[in-house]
């Protein structure tokens, strides 16, 4: 069992950042500062501190009725001594959504499914040096139908069609896309009808979410992103359901592991049309 006499849990802040970071890394996670900084800046969290050393970390995410669940590791020399289930426990405190998300390893599957967790899907994680794809669409003239850049005035029918496609209003998610990264919007009849972020993340980038009502649109969006970035590293997570996966590995983003989509409570529906091809990240869905 824990013993709790060197050992504090506390709300998570930006201080605790770099041992957060020092975690991250020891688990061969790919996370730069950056990277928690904005998963940070969306999310509340706690951390273990034993001895002056972040020795754990938990974050939930809200995105209005839906929490996603992440950043949950505990040092090496902490586990098997029930400080997992008491980080859960503690996050879980913190707001009170109609249904939990979080991607789970193999190594964390048991203690969620002890706090009552499903199993819903499979998380390929695909990445490495991108081939471009040889029919790569080009951007129309800004404001026009077909293939082009979304700005902040785009803000909300790309939150809306986010929403329809995961059951999360994530606008603060998309608000945060729009400015450390890049999103590409499919135009039919002047309005909006697909999008893909992308945006620095570990040794590259990574692309997501894609949000289409089809794989055909999907595979525009991804295409002329995979285009630009010939050459360079690229991450995409896809669920298995989408069939994207073959497409991935074909244009240089190998199958590189993933993880097991779960989830926790009266289930929020996703009202797709459209669907998500592609995750904002395993930590945000």
């Amino acid at each position: 069992m824990l013993s709790d006499d060197t050992l504090t849990i506390q709300p998570m802040v930006a201080e605790h950042l770099p041992g957060a970071l020092r975690l991250s890394q020891a688990e061969k996670w790919p996370h730069r500062i950056e990277d928690w900084t904005l998963i940070l800046n969306l999310s509340k969290g706690v951390v273990a501190i034993d001895n002056d050393e972040v020795v754990a970390t938990a974050m939930t995410t809200p995105f209005g009725s839906v929490a996603t669940l992440n950043m949950i590791i505990v040092a090496e020399r902490m586990r098997g001594r029930g400080l997992g289930r008491k980080m859960m426990e503690r996050v879980m405190r913190l707001i009170e959504p109609k249904e939990w998300r979080l991607v789970a390893t193999q190594d964390g599957l048991p203690l969620y499914e002890k706090l009552g967790f499903r199993q819903t899907g499979k998380i390929l994680q695909h990445q490495g040096v991108v081939q471009a794809p040889a029919d790569a669409e080009q951007l129309a003239r800004p404001g026009a139908d077909g293939l082009g850049m979304a700005t902040s005035e785009d803000l909300a029918i790309l939150a809306a069609l986010d929403e329809r496609a995961t059951g999360m209003d994530r606008t603060s998610l998309v608000c945060e896309l729009l400015q450390v990264g890049a999103i590409f919007a499919i135009r039919a009849a002047g309005c909006i009808v697909a999008f893909a972020a992308v945006r620095p993340f570990g040794r590259g980038e990574v692309v997501g979410p894609v949000v289409a009502a089809d794989a055909g649109q999907a595979h525009r969006l991804l295409g002329h992103i995979l285009a630009e970035r010939a050459g360079k590293f690229v991450r995409v997570d896809t669920e298995a359901s989408t069939g994207l996966a073959p497409w991935l590995s074909e244009h240089g983003l190998a199958h590189a592991g993933g993880g097991i989509a779960m989830r926790l409570g009266p289930p929020v529906p996703d009202n797709g049309p459209p669907y998500t091809f592609a995750l904002a990240a395993q930590a945000l869905g």
